[in-house]
C-alpha cells in the first residue's frame, strides 16, 4: 500500500517524519535508483528504498526503544550534524546506533541540557511532537539579572515572538544570587529557542537552562535515582502508560525485562 516517502520511513524506525524529510532535502534517499522528493508515494513492498546508498528492507523493522538521555551541552538533538559536531546518538553505544533509526523527540538547542527522549518509534515520534499535543516540559533556568514580579507575570501570561503570543506558562522565582536568578519554568509549547528568546526580549537573557522533566518522565523520580549526565535508561512501564495517554496511539509496547 502506497504511502508518504517520510511516513514510511517513521513507521519502520527510520527516522521521524521531520527527520526523514531532512535526509530527503539532503539527497540522501532514493527510491528505485531516482533521488526521492517530498510528497513522493511509495510502496515499500514492492518500491526498492536507500538511504546514502543502503537498502532500507521493511521486513527488517528493528524492535521498538524508548530512552530517556540525560543530553549534556555540546550536543547536538539530531542524527547528523552537517557541522560535523557530536549528536546525541554519539553518546549511545554502537550497538544502539548501528541501523536501529534511534532519534531524538523533539530537541534541546547544542547549549542546553536535561531531559531527552530517544525512540526509533517514528509514528511516536510524530505524535509527541505534532502542534495538537501539549505535554508539559519543565526546565530550571539561569537568567542575568533579577526580573521582577511584573515580568514573570507577564512572562506567564504570554509574550508577542514573531507576530504570535507564546501559550500560557508557569513561571516562578526559585532562587536570586549576585547578578542572577534561577527560576522554573513550565511550557506547554516548543517554539525553537523559545524560553531564550523570550528572555532575552524581556531583558533578562538565559545563562544556564536545563530540562528536568517531560511531563511526568524525570531525570530523579522518587524511585529512580538522578541519571547521570550523559547517560541513559530505558523508559519504565508507567513513563510509557504516560505516553500512551497523550496521544492517540496503538499502545506502547515496553522493552522486556
Amino acid at each position: 500500500m502506497e504511502a508518504r516517502l517520510q511516513k514510511i520511513l517513521a513507521q519502520l524506525g527510520i527516522a521521524s517524519r521531520r527527520e526523514a524529510e531532512e535526509m530527503i532535502r539532503q539527497s540522501r534517499v532514493s527510491v528505485n535508483g531516482i533521488l526521492a522528493h517530498l510528497g513522493q508515494k511509495v510502496d515499500p513492498h514492492q518500491d526498492k528504498i536507500f538511504i546514502d546508498g543502503q537498502p532500507v528492507l521493511s521486513q527488517q523493522r528493528p524492535s521498538l526503544m524508548y530512552l530517556l538521555l540525560h543530553k549534556p551541552a555540546g550536543f547536538v538533538s539530531t542524527c547528523h550534524d552537517p557541522q560535523g559536531r557530536p549528536t546525541v546518538l554519539d553518546l549511545l553505544p554502537l550497538e544502539l546506533r548501528a541501523g536501529l533509526g534511534i532519534h531524538p523527540v523533539g530537541r534541546l538547542d547544542v547549549d542546553s541540557t536535561g531531559a531527552l527522549i530517544l525512540t526509533n518509534d517514528g509514528e511516536l515520534t510524530y505524535g509527541l511532537t505534532h502542534p495538537s499535543h501539549s505535554i508539559c516540559k519543565t526546565y530550571r533556568v539561569v537568567v542575568q539579572g533579577h526580573p521582577p514580579a511584573t515580568v514573570l507575570k507577564m512572562w506567564s501570561q504570554g509574550v508577542v515572538l514573531e507576530e504570535k503570543i507564546t501559550r500560557p506558562a508557569q513561571v516562578h522565582l526559585i532562587e536570586t544570587y549576585r547578578d542572577q536568578s534561577c527560576l522554573e519554568i513550565v511550557l506547554q509549547e516548543g517554539r525553537n529557542r523559545q524560553i531564550r528568546r523570550v528572555a532575552s526580549q524581556l531583558g533578562y537573557p538565559v545563562i544556564k537552562l536545563h530540562r528536568t522533566a517531560i511531563g511526568s518522565i524525570q531525570l530523579k523520580a522518587s524511585k529512580i535515582p538522578l541519571l547521570p549526565v550523559g547517560k541513559y535508561r530505558h523508559l519504565t512501564e508507567d513513563e510509557m502508560s504516560f505516553l500512551n495517554k497523550q496521544i492517540s496511539h496503538t499502545p506502547i509496547k515496553t522493552k522486556p525485562s
